[in-house]
């Protein structure tokens, strides 16, 4: 298998710049693989499937498969980001975060963005995010995103735009690790001569925003990672992240506040919990606070929340910033807050609660995106160009009826990689989720979850609607470091 039929198309291939040529940084990746002998990818790549499985790396699936365990679809080849345009991604990255941070404290507190009339009050006041319990919180630091995930796409002009923001709780995390760890094992000589970046401390600097946060006076805190339990769909994420930080897995019935303080339940009696990582979302937190019927839940967490006993990461509230409408006008946030211009645009954006949008996205439904304001996983979309004329139909009709929840999106050509696909490579479209940790300082990691469309022609890249992942290679000086076989050569020399 090489890449000698195959088809860059009319997309930014993220390989190669022009047909037979590849780019800069994936030169040696490029070689590595034409010198393969015949069959050799496809026996990594079927290797590759074999350790995901023995390891256990798998997903939940919703929907009619629901309760549905797969293995973590993973294809072999790394999607590679040069180290000179990573830097203008993390800047960009550390940017948004701050002016994100910034109106969730703003919203929960004075409205000034609102009162100057940045965004409308109604936006905010409708979002289903905003959360009247939320008003007057102080987190620790007055930090709300603690974990953010950031989904970024290229266009057919290899432009980076950010698509959404994740801030309630992002995952795919685990996968990225998870992806890195088998990639190391099958491509060391072209990992090695590439100078990645490493991933493996994210752990470690997750640890070290949760030691951040901790109560006042704690010196040792413990640290509790909440999930929903072992039939949420992200769940092997959550017991890996616990692993791998070394803090306890918890569900709402291990949990309880005691005291005014939030508890553990142990064998050898209740043990305090100083912070906790939550993995479920804020309507089901607490039921003396938000959903009565919340089983998943500590009754009482929020009080001690308010009271600083326990930190909670992310705040809750924060899916205000969530909200796809809010979502357009970051690049304002990024202004008024803090007096620069967005150093990475967002992808032109229609809101349908404008009535100019709102007619031209209704006369336009085939050529463009359409999207729920808090839909996620890929559903509550609308694909205009692959779409049906009933399903434009039935859209329109819940556009009329609910404009204030939809904007749309011009149909992005978005980047294409190459994947295996039985004996040959094909190209398939994907974005990028970089993982932001705001604590004493932002860390952004570098690469970050490479989704992949698997389907062909499809553009939804979602694990739970057909796609899959890469692992992300930010490469500094690809020619610093040879491979093995040149270094030998060299010697010889």
């Amino acid at each position: 298998m090489n890449f000698e039929n195959y088809d860059i198309g009319e997309f930014y291939d993220e390989m190669f710049a022009s047909p037979g040529t590849p780019r800069a940084g994936t030169r040696l990746l490029a070689q590595k693989i034409a010198s393969l002998p015949e069959g050799e990818l496809e026996r990594r790549q079927k290797a590759a499937e074999k350790a995901l499985f023995d390891m256990g790396i798998t997903f939940n699936v919703y929907g009619n498969d629901a309760g549905a365990e797969k293995i973590w679809p993973f294809d072999l080849i790394p999607r590679i980001v040069e180290g000179e345009e990573w830097e203008t991604i993390e800047a960009g990255l550390k940017q948004r975060i701050r002016a994100l941070n910034l109106f969730i404290d703003d919203v929960y507190h004075d409205q000034k963005i609102a009162a100057d009339g940045v965004v409308p009050a109604e936006l905010i006041l409708s979002a289903e995010g905003y959360l009247k319990p939320c008003i007057g919180l102080d987190p620790p630091g007055g930090i709300w995103c603690h974990i953010t995930g950031t989904d970024l796409v290229r266009d057919e002009n290899g432009r980076v735009f950010v698509l959404e923001d994740n801030l309630r709780c992002p995952s795919g995390v685990s996968y990225v690790l998870a992806n890195r760890r088998l990639m190391k094992r099958t491509f060391p000589e072209v990992f090695m001569a590439s100078n990645v970046k490493a991933v493996d401390v994210y752990p470690t600097r997750l640890l070290d925003v949760f030691y951040s946060i901790a109560p006042p006076g704690v010196q040792n805190p413990t640290v509790a990672l909440l999930t929903p339990g072992i039939y949420n769909a992200a769940y092997f994420e959550h017991s890996f992240l616990a692993h791998e930080t070394g803090i306890e897995l918890v569900e709402g019935s291990d949990l309880v506040v005691e005291d005014g303080f939030v508890c553990m339940r142990t064998t050898r009696g209740l043990q305090r919990v100083d912070v906790i990582y939550r993995r479920l979302n804020d309507d089901f937190l607490d039921p003396t606070v938000f959903r009565k019927d919340s089983l998943l839940g500590v009754p009482g967490i929020m009080e001690a929340y308010r009271a600083g006993r326990v930190a909670l990461a992310n705040a809750p509230g924060t899916g205000v910033a969530d909200d796809k409408v809010i979502y357009a006008y970051v690049p304002k946030m990024i202004q008024y807050y803090l007096g620069e211009e967005a150093i990475i645009p967002n992808v032109p954006t229609y809101l349908c609660w404008e009535r100019r949008d709102r007619e031209y996205v209704l006369e336009n439904l085939a050529k463009l995106v359409v999207k729920s304001a808090n839909e996620s996983g890929g559903y509550g979309m609308l694909i205009g160009p692959s779409s049906s004329a009933g399903e434009r139909t039935e859209f329109a009709r819940r556009i009329q009826e609910a404009p204030r929840n939809f904007i749309a999106q011009p149909a992005l050509g978005l980047s294409r990689v190459p994947v295996i696909v039985d004996e040959r490579l094909e190209g398939r479209h994907v974005d990028l989720r970089p993982f932001i940790l705001y604590g004493e300082e932002i860390f952004v990691l570098p690469g970050g979850l490479t989704r992949v469309a698997l389907r062909k022609g499809s553009l939804v890249v979602n694990s739970s609607q057909g796609g899959g992942s890469k692992d992300t290679w930010v490469v500094g000086n690809h020619r610093s470091v040879p491979m093995p076989e040149e270094r030998t050569q060299q010697h010889a020399q």
